[in-house]
This record gives C-alpha cells, sequence and structure tokens, in this order.
C-alpha cells in the first residue's frame, strides 16, 4: 500500500473512529472531512506547502510493524527574520502515554532545527489538555505564557498555554 493511501485510510479511519475523543481538542470537522476524497485533497495540499517550504506533514508509524498510528505537523512555516514553524500532532488513543508522541515531537525538533534550518518551533496546548503538557515537558520545551481565546476549537474560543523550542535551546540540551 502507498503511503499516501496509508495517510488517507489513517486520517479517515483514526479521526472518524476516535472522533469523539478527538473532538473537544479539534476544530469542527464538516462531515466531506471524513471522506476519502476530501482526505486526498488535504493530501495533496500538504504535498504542495512541503515543495513550497510552507508545512510538512508526517506519520508517525511503529517500528515493529509499520503501523500509522498518528501523524505530526509543522505549519505556517515563516522564513525570513521569524524562522518559525507552528507544531501540532494526533496519535491513537490506543497508543498514548507510552512514549510515541514525545520521541516523534523530539524527532520533528531535529528534523525542523537542523534540517530545515528553523530558528525556532512553538506549540499551543490547552491548559486542559495534561498529556500534552507533558508531551513538551519531556520534550524540552519551554513555556512562555497562556494566550487567552487563542483558537476556536470545536467551536469554541479556547485559550492555550504557549510552548517554544529554539536552535540555541537544542544546542544547549533541551533534551
Amino acid at each position: 500500500m502507498s503511503h499516501d493511501r496509508d495517510l488517507q485510510l489513517y486520517r479517515n479511519n483514526i479521526e472518524r473512529r476516535y472522533f469523539e475523543f478527538f473532538k473537544p481538542f479539534e476544530p469542527e470537522r464538516p462531515e466531506i472531512y471524513f471522506t476519502l476524497e476530501e482526505q486526498a485533497r488535504l493530501i495533496s495540499n500538504g504535498l504542495e506547502a512541503a515543495q513550497a517550504g510552507q508545512g510538512y506533514t508526517f506519520g508517525l508509524f511503529l517500528v515493529e510493524n509499520n503501523k500509522l498510528i498518528g501523524r505530526m505537523e509543522l505549519s505556517g512555516v515563516a522564513r525570513g527574520p521569524f524562522q518559525n514553524a507552528n507544531l501540532g500532532y494526533l496519535v491513537d488513543p490506543a497508543y498514548h502515554g507510552q512514549g510515541y508522541a514525545t520521541s516523534a515531537v523530539k524527532d520533528i525538533v531535529h528534523y525542523a532545527l537542523n534540517e530545515l534550518e528553523l530558528h525556532r518551533i512553538q506549540a499551543g496546548v490547552m491548559p486542559r489538555n495534561k498529556p500534552s503538557h507533558r508531551v513538551m515537558d519531556k520534550a524540552g520545551f519551554r513555556r512562555e505564557g497562556l494566550a487567552l481565546n487563542y483558537l476556536k476549537i470545536n467551536g469554541v474560543w479556547e485559550d492555550h498555554v504557549l510552548y517554544a523550542m529554539t536552535a540555541e535551546d537544542l544546542q544547549n540540551g533541551a533534551f
């Protein structure tokens, strides 16, 4: 099965299967979002964004069987004096609490700061999302503050704790 097809199936099946679980942490999704056609469009857009240097989406796979269990994303890539990207991720709940997200976040940070030559990676986490706070802490991110009414999640403007890591943090042994 092709990588693109795997991502389509993942996004359609995992996100649909766990829709109620993820709903409090995700933007509102129209029904079309869960169709293979829409997922194919989103994947195509993601590939175009990567080619343009504007965003990067990665699958999170189990080493032992290559099963796709999540996705990581660097979005809103800014160049020029900012050299920044936003980090987001989603992991199948069956694999929560096993270190997969933390490991993948570290890998993405290394890639972003070393290969893409970005200077800063930032992430926003809703205050009630304790597992993601643990991931950010274990991955060496610095808490920078609280952004009020930061993102519209599930139809509500939600506050987010802002985290960041810079190239200097990584050089100084952030993890």
